[in-house]
């Protein structure tokens, strides 16, 4: 029988996590293995997407896709710092094996943005340890005030990034199917994310609260867009 992670073994498991994450994130592989395979188009659509020798309009369209991929593979990262700091913090052990699956669903999503950005010939934002970090941080400080209001960051973020990702989709060239399926399976799953937090009892958070992490995305989209 395994016996419960104490808190040092959390603390060391989150270390070994992110340290594994980091380092395949910049080294442009795919940071975490996914437990899914890759979202693809329809057969019929998959052939016509962003590879191979481009012209010069299609090469526009590839450095679209390829920043917006990156805009979205840092999300992820701070994604999984965000779960990661609220595992830590967590007072329920059923709460903490929750938020470490979200963890590992939203490491799905950060290996399909990594392997999106290794086919376009792109690299992840070089602040990817800066947007990890900051998110590790707000999702401990949630946690110590409180389970449901950890859940209430939860809820809210996925909320946030599920119109950031409807934002992408508009905005993804027509010809890269294979970043449209990938943006979509993330976008019903930050769907059913928030529905699971909101069922086990997650607070609404202070409008000022929620304006600030509007703030804070904004930054971190227009940072990653180009850096």
């Amino acid at each position: 029988m395994r016996r419960p992670l104490s808190a040092r073994d959390r603390l060391f498991c989150l270390a070994d996590d992110a340290l594994r994450m980091l380092a395949g994130g910049n080294s442009g592989r795919r940071a975490l293995r996914a437990g899914r395979p890759l979202p693809l188009p329809p057969p019929s659509e998959a052939e016509a997407t962003l590879t191979g020798p481009a012209t010069p309009l299609e090469q526009t369209a590839r450095r679209e896709a390829a920043a917006l991929m990156r805009v979205n593979h840092a999300g992820e990262i701070a994604a999984q710092g965000l779960y990661h700091g609220q595992s830590l913090t967590a007072t329920e052990p059923a709460l903490r094996e929750h938020l470490r699956q979200a963890a590992r669903e939203e490491g799905d999503h950060l290996a399909w943005c990594a392997e999106r950005l290794d086919a376009l010939g792109a690299r992840p934002s070089k602040l990817d340890p800066l947007w990890y970090a900051g998110a590790l941080t707000i999702g401990a400080v949630a946690g110590l005030i409180s389970d449901r209001t950890s859940l209430g960051f939860v809820v809210e973020t996925e909320r946030q990034v599920e119109a950031h990702l409807q934002g992408h989709l508009a905005r993804l060239p027509p010809s890269d199917r294979h970043s449209r399926a990938v943006l979509e399976q993330m976008r019903d799953d930050e769907n059913a994310h928030g529905a699971a937090a909101l069922q086990r009892g997650a607070v609404a958070l202070p409008g000022p609260v929620r304006g600030a992490m509007r703030l804070a995305g904004k930054v971190m989209t227009r940072l990653a867009y180009w850096v």
